[in-house]
């Protein structure tokens, strides 16, 4: 490829990547209104319904966020009564983060979401996998 082609729009990755990101993103929206929650907060949700009372660290590395991106969401999730944080008895500079009971509602309301995700976009099964496949191999390969 030509150094000029190569910064054609068409030819990169990168925004085709960007703009599928930002379109399913966008499909949420009207669903984690009716929660009263952002999709980032939705992610941090998720990861606490799979393991509740996780330290605020290892939920920015699940989600590849740092703590002064993570803290104003842990805040406004609080806030809202979703979850409460705590600071760990052994190491106080450690906070654990918990799922009230307010927060364990929500998954009932939630578990529905991608299920409308999926009836909207309308792919099949085997693109979902091929598609998630692909970008987890390219995301490993980043991350070494």
């Amino acid at each position: 490829m030509e150094q000029q082609e190569s910064l054609q729009l068409q030819n990169q990755l990168c925004f085709p990547l960007y703009v599928i990101a930002k379109e399913i993103t966008g499909l949420y929206r009207p669903f984690l209104d009716e929660l009263d929650i952002t999709y980032p907060q939705y992610l941090v949700m998720m990861v606490l319904w799979e393991n509740d009372g996780l330290s605020v660290n290892h939920i920015g590395e699940k989600l590849y966020l740092d703590s002064g991106t993570l803290t104003p969401l842990l805040k406004r999730l609080e806030t809202k009564g979703f979850i409460t944080r705590k600071r760990k008895k052994e190491d106080e500079r450690v906070v654990e983060v918990f799922i009230s009971e307010t927060g364990k509602a929500l998954k009932a309301k939630a578990c529905k979401i991608p299920e409308k995700i999926s009836k909207k976009i309308d792919a099949s099964e085997q693109d979902w996998i091929d598609l998630k496949t692909s970008v987890l191999k390219i995301l490993n390969k980043i991350e070494k």
